[in-house]
């Protein structure tokens, strides 16, 4: 039961040598669309960032007026 069941011929089943070319593009083309998305969230993040520091800009420039009158 503990013995290899396969001949001195075959290979690994997973080995280097008999990866798919197609699972490869497949796996290229898995990341290049998780890249895309995460530059889209950042790009997002980025934009609620720069907005807020503007809303915060004008805050910090019109709260001395509303305290001092």
């Amino acid at each position: 039961m503990l013995t290899h069941t396969r001949g001195p011929s075959e290979g690994a089943r997973y080995s280097a040598g008999s990866r798919d070319p197609a699972r490869a593009d497949v796996a290229a083309a898995y990341l290049a669309m998780i890249k895309r998305l995460f530059m889209r969230v950042l790009m997002i993040l980025a934009a609620a960032a720069a907005l807020a520091a503007i809303m915060a800009l004008k805050f910090a420039i019109y709260l001395p007026r509303f305290i001092h009158h």
